[in-house]
């Protein structure tokens, strides 16, 4: 994207060039209609009015405030309650009818300021009236219908900011409720939000993303679907001896991780009729990257959490998941089996895609579906077969080193920053988590910090000499096609 900043330098540059005899009027004149050189001072003067408005329009709200704190105690609760009703409205259609308008981009910008501060009276709106009417409830109860209103409103409007503005409300809302839900607080109408947060998280954020194509949307969408499913499915996991433990956290453990990596709008295209030859070329994915990538990242911190030894005992040095012992809702089977079933089509969906002979990526389906199936048999074999507490905290560590192993040859291979880092951190936070969490000398401790310091000094001086030297000839577009 084309920032004004830049813009502005080039109409600069563009003059000084001309002046100087390197381009000709024509070049000017083509530079000038094809980056808008004529509407930079208006783009000045829109968002100097943009500023001026919404200065004056905090002002103005302060203002109201002030006067109805001043007079609220003295007014009739019928007139509350249609001050806060015409506020809504008010401030909603006046920003509705801005940001639809034809007007100049910042009045647009202005009515879109005003459609997110309708959102958060919405909120203020919510209380006061529980407050007026003697409602009282938890305050993660407010962040859940609060959310919820703010999304209605989000898919009315299609607005990012909107939808991001309720995904922030629902997952706080949602990990407060969770306690209260373990907790054995949480009342019937809430306690199904948070049990079914999965899915309500999917059908309302999910089309949102699609059709504003916003990745930051996916992004944090997915990571409440993920979170909220695992979350939900680790008091199945264990229930205080329950013989199902085992295959509870193999599945709370595996199945968002694995949900994730099979994510594709063209996964469930099962039908064998050839690609029109109008269209030889595959529809982009614009989410599968992000979705890959997160899974990764779950991936990486549930084998993290379960690399410490302590987690597999209890002070009685039997096998015990010590985070976790509140009684399992069976409701929540419905979220975990529905996306139990979704993961294994898209895993059937990557097996009948065509593999090439040569794959760049080390971390392709392959790899993570093996991991993954490791991953689930050790908790099957510590919790349902016998208790090997030291077998298991060596196995998952083997999976954490080889998964940091793998990021950072693929960083090496494709020229990724993020993926080879994101290897050195995972490797090097395993390095130094064995050394604090075993009863070693200060000496040896010293020495795997000096290590790892000096490691992660060469491994990037190497890095970058490498991609200097050797640039990845890589296509992204070949390695999304063949996983």
């Amino acid at each position: 994207m084309v920032t004004e900043k830049f813009r502005r330098q080039l109409r600069q540059e563009s003059e000084k060039w001309w002046s100087e005899g390197l381009i000709d009027a024509t070049v000017h004149e083509q530079l000038a209609q094809r980056y808008q050189f004529q509407n930079l001072e208006k783009d000045a003067s829109n968002r100097f009015i943009t500023i001026l408005m919404s200065l004056g329009g905090i002002l103005l709200g302060l203002a109201v405030i002030t006067f109805v704190a001043a007079n609220w105690q003295d007014w009739t609760r019928g007139f509350k309650v249609v001050l806060l009703l015409s506020l809504f409205v008010g401030v909603n259609a006046a920003g509705f009818y801005l940001w639809r308008s034809p007007s100049p981009k910042g009045y647009q910008k202005l009515g879109h300021g005003l459609l997110l501060l309708g959102a958060l009276i919405l909120g203020a709106n919510i209380a006061l009236m529980a407050q007026m009417f003697h409602q009282t409830g938890d305050f993660y109860e407010l962040l859940l219908v609060w959310g919820l209103g703010v999304v209605m409103m989000a898919h009315g409007l299609r607005l990012v900011s909107l939808s991001i503005l309720s995904l922030i409300l629902l997952s706080i809302g949602y990990v407060l409720g969770w306690f209260d839900w373990t907790g054995g607080q949480a009342s019937l109408p809430w306690q199904l939000i948070v049990i079914h947060m999965p899915l309500i998280a999917t059908l309302l954020f999910l089309p949102l993303a699609y059709w504003s194509g916003s990745r930051v949307l996916f992004g944090f969408s997915a990571v409440l679907t993920a979170t909220a499913l695992t979350l939900n499915g680790l008091p199945w996991g264990w229930d205080g001896g329950n013989p199902t433990s085992g295959w509870g956290m193999a599945i709370a453990c595996t199945v968002p991780p694995a949900l994730l990596w099979s994510f594709s709008s063209d996964l469930w295209r099962f039908s064998r009729t050839p690609r029109r030859a109008s269209s030889p070329v595959a529809p982009p994915q614009p989410f599968q990257a992000i979705a890959r990538s997160l899974s990764l990242v779950g991936l990486s911190f549930i084998l993290y959490l379960f690399s410490f030894r302590g987690l597999w005992l209890s002070p009685t040095g039997s096998p015990s998941l010590f985070f976790v012992s509140s009684p399992f809702s069976w409701q929540s089977l419905i979220d975990l089996l529905l996306f139990s079933l979704v993961a294994g089509l898209g895993w059937l969906a990557l097996a009948r895609q065509k593999r090439s002979r040569f794959q760049e990526k080390f971390l392709n389906s392959g790899f993570v579906a093996v991991m993954l199936l490791l991953l689930a048999g050790v908790f099957v074999l510590n919790f349902e077969i016998s208790p090997f507490p030291d077998l298991s905290t060596f196995l998952i560590n083997v999976l954490l080193f080889l998964l940091a192993i793998g990021l950072i040859r693929d960083g090496l291979a494709l020229g990724h920053r993020q993926t080879f880092w994101g290897g050195i951190l995972l490797l090097v936070l395993g390095i130094l988590s064995r050394t604090v969490e075993y009863d070693t000398d200060l000496l040896l401790k010293s020495i795997a910090f000096a290590a790892c310091g000096i490691g992660v000094i060469l491994a990037g001086l190497w890095f970058e000499r490498k991609i200097k030297l050797h640039p990845p000839k890589f296509v992204q577009a070949s390695q999304e096609k063949n996983p």
